[in-house]
């Protein structure tokens, strides 16, 4: 899609050139921005101009992923286990292509339901660094930032910089099942469960606008996880749109909780 309406183009090379002017967009993979037309737009900052590194290592074991990271290179990182990160990376079905200039700032912001760096980081207890206007930055969990479908906690002026995973979230186990009407369909339903020590922490995504996390024991029944989840997952709403009607979503969303849930008991056991 072609910008007709953009007229200038700049590369922000520090926190100053991150202030936008009239009309201007930040610019870092521009899948979605490129993806339909954007009147309004009038000129692109890039962010990749900053020359943020992809990843870098957290004292602790935990990983910094950079707001500019394509979800390529999150696939790369240096993950205790790959798996998880590569199958939220397909869960979206973007293609190698769109993987190769998608970024996960750019997935966390438009806080689309089936985002799937979005189910990711909220799943690994990830924590987003935004700056803010001021030159100073302020810290939230991922699962609190993406407050409904599209619509994301970034106040005016504020930039996304990166996104924190602890070291013990990513040491985990952890397990992944998805719904979709489809073989090759968006995600409908996707929930995501790890172990720690004393509970099994599950989020759900896809099925619902915001990530829902909630840690519930081991012990737990299967009927009583899938009325945790129904409870939690209810009481933020049941997304719909063409991928998924509401009850069909809730309905494989509570059944996929108890499998993961299963799993990840009798896998420590």
């Amino acid at each position: 899609m072609d910008l007709t309406h953009v007229e200038t183009y700049r590369g922000a090379h520090d926190r100053e050139g991150l202030r936008l002017r009239p009309g201007e967009r930040l610019l870092a993979g521009g899948t979605w921005l490129f993806s339909e037309p954007q009147p309004q737009v009038t000129g692109l900052v890039d962010l990749t101009a900053m020359h943020w590194e992809p990843w870098e290592p957290l004292p602790g074991g935990g990983l910094r992923l950079a707001a500019t990271c394509t979800v390529q290179q999150a696939r790369a990182a240096p993950w205790p286990s790959p798996t998880l990160a590569e199958r939220c990376a397909d869960a979206l079905l973007m293609s190698f292509k769109v993987q190769s200039a998608a970024t996960v700032g750019g997935n966390l912001c438009l806080g689309l339901p089936a985002g799937a760096m979005i189910a990711l980081t909220a799943a690994l207890d990830g924590e987003v660094v935004v700056w803010t206007p001021d030159g100073a930055e302020r810290r939230a969990p991922v699962a609190d930032f993406v407050l409904d479908a599209g619509v994301v906690d970034l106040r005016p002026g504020e930039v996304l910089r990166s996104v924190e995973l602890p070291g013990p979230a990513l040491r985990q186990a952890s397990a992944l099942r998805r719904a979709a009407l489809t073989t090759h369909g968006r995600s409908a339903a996707l929930v995501i469960g790890r172990r720690s020590a004393d509970a099994v922490v599950l989020t759900v995504t896809a099925s619902v606008p915001r990530p829902v996390v909630l840690a519930l024991p081991p012990t737990e029944t299967a009927a009583a996880v899938r009325d945790a989840v129904a409870a939690a997952c209810g009481a933020t709403g049941w997304f719909a749109d063409p991928h998924g009607a509401a009850d069909w979503r809730a309905a494989q969303t509570v059944g996929l909780a108890a499998e993961v849930h299963a799993e990840l008991v009798e896998g420590a056991a």
